[in-house]
């Protein structure tokens, strides 16, 4: 892993090859990829393949969930794999292959997958406490039981219930209004959490700030999270396992294990063993810009 052999007690050079968690006995796996391919527009002059053969498997790991990264060039086919795994049309199904999750093939949407995107999806006519109820209130939950539970995560991500509660969306920063669609899709307790650049628009000091408040949250909801990103940084600080896809037509073709984050983005993000990371996952991807692969 290292170039050189490390003096006793020194640190790692690299965070890649981290520790595998240990997966759950007889528990099918939270997502399954098989040979899968998507073609929009099949038969038409418009026909285009997003992805190819993707494959992978993320088990169900026990008292934890893993956290995958996934980068790769712009039209690459990131977000079809985050919209096939939530079921969404016109991505699902895949044109070849299958998609499992829990080792069903799923019938569409589900509360058990929650998506954040990254334009802050919130209803404007709604109050910052509605927006986060507003899944509960479609389960049919009473209405004090989801003011309860929405006060609560207004509270877990960081916003204050009491003076915030009641303002509108255009009345928050952009941070803010990302931390009221977090709590909107973690409310409702899913089991995978699917993220398309979340933090994209942010500046860099909120952005450290959403990233040490998600890698809380999902250690304590202990939920799979997808997050699509094309910030390394942000992958290698967040994920155990990032996915490499290649150009169009995506298909992954590197996996890297990363120890999971220990300090706040601020301070981890310096360090040299971070660089280092970071350096050799910017090699595979500047090969794809080139079209080596």
């Amino acid at each position: 892993m290292c170039p050189l052999p490390l003096p006793a007690g020194a640190a790692p050079c690299s965070l890649i090859d981290g520790p595998v968690a240990k997966p759950k006995e007889g528990v099918p796996p939270i997502v399954e990829f098989q040979g899968v391919t998507k073609t929009y527009g099949v038969g038409t002059r418009r026909e285009f393949t997003a992805i190819r053969d993707v494959s992978f498997r993320i088990d169900d790991l026990d008292k934890t969930g893993e956290f995958i990264g996934l980068l790769g060039p712009s039209g690459c086919g990131k977000s079809t794999v985050l919209r096939m795994i939530a079921g969404l049309a016109p991505h699902f199904p895949p044109t070849v292959g299958q998609v499992l999750v829990a080792g069903r093939v799923p019938g569409g949407p589900g509360p058990d997958r929650g998506m954040v995107f990254q334009d802050y999806t919130c209803f404007d006519n709604r109050t910052v406490l509605d927006n986060v109820a507003f899944g509960l209130e479609c389960l049919g939950a009473a209405p004090g039981a989801r003011r309860e539970a929405a006060m609560e995560w207004i509270a877990k991500v960081g916003l204050d219930p009491h003076r915030d509660a009641y303002k509108y969306p255009h009345q928050l920063s952009g941070g803010m209004r990302q931390r009221v669609a977090i709590a909107r899709t973690l409310i409702l307790k899913p089991r995978i959490i699917l993220m398309d650049e979340p933090f994209g628009a942010l500046d860099p000091a909120t952005r450290h700030n959403m990233q040490d408040l998600l890698v809380a949250l999902w250690r304590e909801v202990e939920a799979t999270v997808f997050l699509v990103t094309h910030d390394i940084s942000e992958a290698v600080f967040l994920a155990d396992r990032i996915f490499v896809m290649s150009n169009s037509p995506g298909t992954i073709i590197r996996q890297f294990h990363v120890l999971s984050p220990d300090r706040p983005a601020r301070l981890m993000q310096r360090e040299p063993a971070f660089q280092d990371t970071v350096f050799r996952v910017r090699e595979v991807l500047d090969g794809l810009k080139e079209g080596k692969e």
